[in-house]
């Protein structure tokens, strides 16, 4: 028999090949779709009856191309094509290269806001998310949970250049969208019964938290003065270079839960956390938030302790929007 380490790397490199086939094969794929919408659009601009024009050139081109090349070619996907191209070709964008697949672009074409689009189209490549989970983020409101926690000049970053970590606020959202537990909005359940919910679908709970956090345990023990505590969720996140802690609330958050949080993480700073380690990060994730209470309650130059509400069911993406356009108007 042959040496299993042989095996394995001759596996590798005909999966990787065939990874990278498939990418060219995509990226090929779609400067052909852009070059035909590019084809569309500038022969309708040279006819006289643009509109009639041009759904003439779309039904006869759908035909021919149909008859020799088979499916992929319908009025409906041609149309598509003019309208990635009229959209990609306005201004330079992170597609230049067009390095997601043809299904992403259809996504991304279905974001009017230009901005928003951008967004999404950076952190898709960033991050190497599939369609599946770059739906998932818009339909959760990704974009506009970050812009509520930004101002102005952050906002245009996040078209720009996504989203970046410096500090632990960038890596918060308020709230957090937890639709994948499966939790109905007004069903009642416990603080354990919502923990073990996180824990089935950590996967899931990790993607939602952002960039950089690696699960390190739950119910994590710690003691002093013969008295034990627990943090219900304890993360690192590599990017922060600090750890993150999670206290989970299912009513409204006290200022005792304010308080208990920074016992946990002033006991992580000076007992658990490296030297060469940044400052503990700590979040209380809980259904309702009183936000003077929270800014009262602690320091004013806080950067350590966070409160952020979470939802068990889809945001409304039109009243995200309104408190957008108002916050942009103050």
């Amino acid at each position: 028999m042959i040496a299993e380490n042989i095996y394995k790397k001759a596996a590798d490199l005909i999966n990787h090949a065939r990874i990278s086939v498939l990418q060219s094969v995509n990226q090929t794929m779609v400067y052909t779709y852009y070059g035909i919408g590019k084809m569309i659009v500038e022969e309708e601009q040279g006819g006289s009856a643009r509109a009639e024009y041009g759904r003439q050139i779309i039904k006869e081109l759908s035909a021919r191309l149909s008859a020799d090349f088979g499916k992929g070619f319908s009025q409906r996907n041609l149309e598509q094509m003019r309208q990635f191209y009229q959209i990609y070709s306005k201004a330079q964008t992170v597609s230049a290269e067009f390095k997601l697949s043809w299904s992403h672009y259809l996504m991304l074409m279905r974001i009017d806001n230009e901005q928003e689009r951008r967004f999404y189209e950076i952190e898709s490549l960033e991050n190497g998310w599939s369609l599946r989970e770059l739906q998932r983020q818009f339909n959760t409101s990704l974009y506009e949970r970050l812009v509520l926690s930004r101002d102005k000049t952050e906002v245009k970053r996040l078209a720009q250049v996504g989203q970046v970590i410096e500090k632990a606020k960038d890596s918060l959202k308020d709230p957090y969208i937890l639709e994948f537990i499966g939790l109905q909005e007004e069903s009642k359940y416990s603080e354990t019964e919502f923990e073990q919910k996180i824990i089935d679908k950590l996967e899931h709970f990790l993607l939602e938290l952002g960039k950089g956090y690696a699960f390190i345990g739950r119910q994590v023990r710690f003691t002093f003065d013969d008295k034990h505590f627990r943090v219900d969720l304890v993360f690192y996140n590599r990017i922060l270079q600090c750890f993150v802690l999670i206290d989970l609330k299912i009513g409204e958050i006290t200022h005792q839960d304010l308080g208990q949080m920074q016992m946990y993480v002033n006991y992580y700073d000076r007992f658990v956390k490296l030297d060469s380690e940044n400052k503990t990060i700590g979040i209380i994730l809980c259904k309702k938030k009183n936000d003077t209470l929270v800014e009262i309650t602690l320091p004013e130059n806080n950067e350590q302790i966070f409160a952020s509400k979470y939802q068990t069911v889809l945001p409304s993406k039109s009243e995200l929007k309104l408190l957008i356009n108002s916050k942009m108007e103050d």
